[in-house]
């Protein structure tokens, strides 16, 4: 199974429904809240290519996106096979 890290903020509705997703699929996750720790932020744009809004999801060492992005996987019926893969 994949290990996803997610960076999420506080008070942030997409983050907490990008986390009730990967719990509701028990995935193996770390959530890394980067809202107000200026270096984690720095280590997260770098990681995502530059992308700065929340959450910036990662299964395995491939950036998915956001929480649009990642549900959007899961409509497609996508979600899953990647969460079981090993990347």
């Amino acid at each position: 199974m994949s290990h996803v890290t997610i960076y999420t903020r506080s008070m942030c509705g997409y983050c907490a429904r990008a986390v009730a997703l990967l719990k509701q699929k028990n995935a193996d996750f770390t959530e890394i809240d980067a809202g107000m720790n200026a270096a984690v932020r720095r280590e997260m744009f770098q990681k995502s290519n530059g992308s700065r809004t929340f959450p910036q999801i990662f299964v395995g060492d491939t950036h998915i996106g956001g929480c649009d992005d990642m549900m959007a996987l899961e409509r497609a019926g996508k979600l899953d096979a990647m969460l079981a893969a090993d990347l």
